[in-house]
């Protein structure tokens, strides 16, 4: 259960860019389960400086790329729902075929939910306009950045924990900006070192889908409807 974050904690660690704590092991429990093993680190009073990790975050953006493409070594989980990290190519279809695709065929089969699989499989196979001009390159993504899975040590110094690392788009890294409370200063020190590229404001509900997708299907249908008026938003825009 544990080898997906070990080897995203461990590749976050690699980069030194940000802080994040070090794994040391994972194993089974001979009583069933399984542990994991992992630096100490004693947290701070508070989140630490938001300028301060914004550009720690894009320095990990930077710094932690992939040649094999977008994707991860094991599949991992997303809260706990199974995040799927096939090695793909091409952005476009990596995230269209194993973050949204894959959360629709959930919420198809958990709730029979045909209108919200329709409607998102026609978004699906028409993302491209949103991506003219941009040049997706796969970097190393935290991939579950809310608020709870961000603190600072002792020192001030931000830190990241429990991780649902992929390589992907640097902008899905934002996809749970709901829920993380990024403001101004943080936003103006990342697109100092990660410039913002073209179309940024047109993508950004695109990446918060996936969140909100995994969201209805973990905790039910209060995330329904946020769910479904951005299918609905991207289908007027795209006018498809």
């Amino acid at each position: 259960m544990f080898e997906g974050e070990a080897l995203g904690l461990g590749a976050m660690y690699e980069t030194r860019t940000i802080r994040a704590p070090r794994p040391f092991k994972v194993g089974a429990l001979p009583t069933g389960g399984s542990y994991i093993i992992m630096e100490f680190i004693e947290f701070g009073s508070s989140r630490g400086n938001q300028s301060v990790f914004g550009k720690k975050l894009a320095e990990m953006h930077k710094a932690g790329k992939s040649s094999k493409g977008f994707g991860f070594d094991v599949d991992n989980t997303i809260g706990s729902t199974p995040q799927i990290n096939k090695w793909t190519s091409n952005w476009i279809e990596f995230y269209a075929e194993h973050r949204l695709g894959y959360q629709l065929k959930l919420a198809l089969d958990q709730y029979g939910d045909s209108t919200i699989y329709q409607r998102g499989h026609r978004l699906m196979k028409n993302l491209a306009p949103l991506f003219e001009g941009v040049n997706v390159e796969p970097c190393l993504l935290h991939g579950d950045l809310w608020s709870g899975n961000i603190s600072s040590d002792k020192n001030g110094e931000p830190v990241i924990l429990d991780p649902a690392c992929y390589y992907g788009h640097n902008e899905a890294e934002f996809g749970m900006s709901w829920c993380a409370g990024f403001g101004g200063s943080f936003y103006n020190s990342y697109f100092e070192v990660m410039p913002k590229q073209p179309g940024f404001e047109k993508r950004r509900d695109l990446y918060m889908l996936y969140h909100y997708l995994n969201h209805y299907n973990l905790f039910g249908s209060g995330y329904r409807s946020s769910a479904l008026s951005i299918i609905d938003d991207y289908l007027r825009m795209l006018k498809v």
